[in-house]
Formats: structure tokens, sequence, C-alpha cells
């Protein structure tokens, strides 16, 4: 059970299938980037290898969310010194740990974001999943969103699908954010 906070204050628990079927209604099709907040990108590996296709975007900070895989190998020296680049070696495996990355991210995405004239592209192969549960993680520990508003604000943008262990992940977060001390 994923305790979520609604916007009345109420909380409600949805499991992980809720929160599954919530992330499958809509459209089920992406663009290769989206806006999904302002001056915040979610987007695949082949917007995040088209430079021009960024500059024209106006992009200053990339967070590749699968750093060092043989189709996502971003690099400073890929986008040059007029981008800042940050990379996480994560894994799109329900197994995978990606919530040791979870207020390390947040904290890159809100300290671009605060620069006058950042714009932020998170990325990762497919742009709906570990690229996806950063950003979640980012409006839940910055804008305190609960887990079901971040996702609902996501989709209003996007079409995202975190695997499994990822929304178990963020269902911790969300926990963790919103339990009244």
């Amino acid at each position: 059970m994923c305790n979520v906070q609604k916007n009345n204050g109420s909380s409600d628990a949805a499991t992980v299938k809720e929160l599954e079927r919530v992330l499958y209604g809509g459209k089920r099709f992406g663009n290769h980037v989206d806006e999904v907040w302002p001056n915040l990108f979610i987007a695949d590996m082949s917007a995040a290898n088209d430079r021009y296709g960024l500059w024209k975007l106006g992009i200053t900070h990339v967070l590749n969310v699968a750093h060092g895989k043989a189709y996502c190998q971003g690099s400073h020296d890929f986008y040059g010194s007029s981008v800042d680049y940050h990379g996480v070696p994560a894994d799109d495996s329900p197994s995978f740990d990606l919530s040791r990355y979870f207020y390390a991210s947040a904290e890159y995405i809100k300290n671009a974001l605060d620069t006058p004239g950042a714009r932020v592209f998170v990325h990762c192969a497919v742009g709906v999943s570990r690229s996806a549960s950063l950003v979640l993680a980012y409006l839940m520990i910055h804008h305190h969103y609960s887990l079901m508003d971040a996702i609902i604000k996501v989709k209003e943008r996007r079409w995202i699908f975190p695997n499994r262990g990822f929304l178990k992940q963020l269902c911790a977060l969300n926990r963790k954010l919103h339990t009244k001390a």
C-alpha cells in the first residue's frame, strides 16, 4: 500500500496496481520530448542525442538517467561547455535501487531551475520509467506533491510508466514525506 495524500488533505491508500491503472490511462504514446513542468523536460534517447534539437529548445542542463548505457552515452564532452551534464547510472529494472538517487537528482533539478534562464532536460532510453521517476521524486520533494498528484501532473503533458520497482520506491518516498511526525 502507498498512502497517497489527496488535494483536500485526506489520505488514501493506493496500491501499486492502482497507481499502474492511473498511469496506463489516457494516451499511450509519447513524443520524443515533452515539457512537463515549466522549463523541465522529459525525453528519450533520440532527443538526447540531437544536439541541434537541444540547442533549439534552449536546454542548459541534462540529467541522463541511463548514464553509461550503450545507447545513452551522454557526457560533458558530448554536450559541450554550454550545457551542464549530470549522469545517473540507472538500470530500468524493478530490482534496481533508484531511490538512492531521488534526493541528489531532485537537488540537481531544483538548483538548475533556480538559475535564471535554465531549461532542464531529463532523459533515459525511452523517457517513461527512469527519467519519469526522478521527475516525480523532484515534484514530491521540492513541490510537496503526493505521488498520485505528481503522476497526474506529469501525465497532463507526457505518457509515463515507471516500472513496478520504481513505483514501490516512490511509494516509500511518499510515505516518508507525508507521514505526520
